[in-house]
């Protein structure tokens, strides 16, 4: 299970995934209006939509995606004439800008904006040429997971990754950005997604003295949680806040921890397709999923962090987005990818 699939199988969220959402029915069945969506699971519920609906005396027609390179095919397409307002990550904005596949954000429309805390109000990977792009929603990192059976405090720096103290006792994601870009962090590299030609050298060979380390790279949710909780595995690079969950429920005494040099940070956000064929409307629904009782919903559901309601961030722990260097379009993911898998292809000696 990855973080996407983990977000549509949260409590209280199956209900987004009903007939009578997707198809636009419901309170709205007589609108002459219509808004589309290209989200994630879980970030539609019914109970908003219908509100939402009844609001604008439209209906709202959901359509789900299962990957970041499926939205970007599905906007590609038809230049994003499918779809009024899209949910992705931060990292993507660029390449969907440069595609001219996106619309900047009319900020007059937004009142809303002014509920954004202050960590989110700053970020730089959603404008271009002077223009905002979209509006942060929602948030999480990848943090660093342990067993306080074996730490009585938290670890404090990723370096506990290499020590050789606890070779063969810990585990990390088997993914070329996180692996790289918290190496990068580690090394107090100015632009972990700007790399220098000695910044790629320097992060190769520090993952490669990593790997004598490490028991194994995992993929996904479950994977990375059913290896900790079969024992033996003291820490794990993970792939975000719901494991510590999931690792209690196996009976680990699981927590959680930023170190010092930071961790990465994701953030999904709202934006305006530029094929939407009512932009009024778009940024209706952006504003109004900046509600601080929307915010407040998703915190209590799924466990990952909102961008308006501090408050509940802190009833759950997440209290560090300030800590969190949040994900960028890197200077060259292919180069990153062939990085990785040299990595995982050169034998242990």
């Amino acid at each position: 299970m990855d973080r996407r699939k983990f977000l549509s199988s949260s409590a209280g969220i199956a209900l987004a995934a009903t007939a009578g959402m997707a198809s636009g029915i419901g309170s709205a069945r007589a609108a002459t209006k219509e808004l589309r969506l290209l989200t994630w699971e879980g970030y539609a519920d019914q109970v908003w939509v219908s509100e939402f609906e009844k609001a604008h005396n439209v209906s709202v027609k959901v359509s789900y995606t299962g990957s970041v390179d499926e939205i970007f095919a599905k906007m590609l397409a038809t230049k994003g004439g499918d779809y009024d307002v899209i949910a992705i990550e931060t990292s993507s904005y660029k390449r969907l800008v440069q595609q001219k596949l996106l619309q900047p954000l009319n900020l007059g429309l937004l009142p809303n904006r002014m509920n954004l805390s202050p960590a989110f109000t700053g970020v730089q990977s959603i404008v271009f040429n002077g223009g905002t792009y979209a509006a942060p929603f929602a948030w999480g990192s990848i943090p660093l997971i342990y067993d306080r059976k074996v730490f009585s405090k938290a670890p404090t720096s990723w370096s506990v990754f290499w020590d050789k103290k606890y070779a063969g006792r810990m585990i990390a994601m088997d993914d070329a950005t996180n692996a790289i870009v918290t190496t990068a962090l580690l090394l107090h590299v100015k632009d972990p997604f700007n790399m220098t030609a000695a910044d790629f050298s320097a992060v190769k060979e520090k993952l490669l003295e990593q790997k004598k380390n490490v028991l194994t790279y995992y993929a996904g949710f479950d994977d990375g949680v059913s290896i900790m909780a079969q024992g033996g595995v003291d820490f794990m690079m993970s792939m975000g806040e719901p494991q510590v969950q999931m690792l209690q429920k196996k009976g680990v005494d699981a927590a959680l921890c930023i170190p010092n040099e930071g961790a990465i940070g994701w953030i999904d956000c709202w934006t305006v397709s530029a094929g939407a064929r009512d932009t009024n409307l778009a940024h209706a629904w952006i504003n109004f999923m900046m509600d601080k009782r929307i915010g407040r919903y998703i915190s209590e559901k799924t466990g990952y962090g909102n961008t308006t309601d501090i408050a509940a961030n802190e009833k759950i722990g997440l209290t560090y987005a300030d800590r969190l260097v949040f994900l960028q379009a890197p200077e060259d993911q292919g180069k990153r990818i062939n990085l990785w898998n040299e990595i995982k292809a050169t034998p242990v000696t």
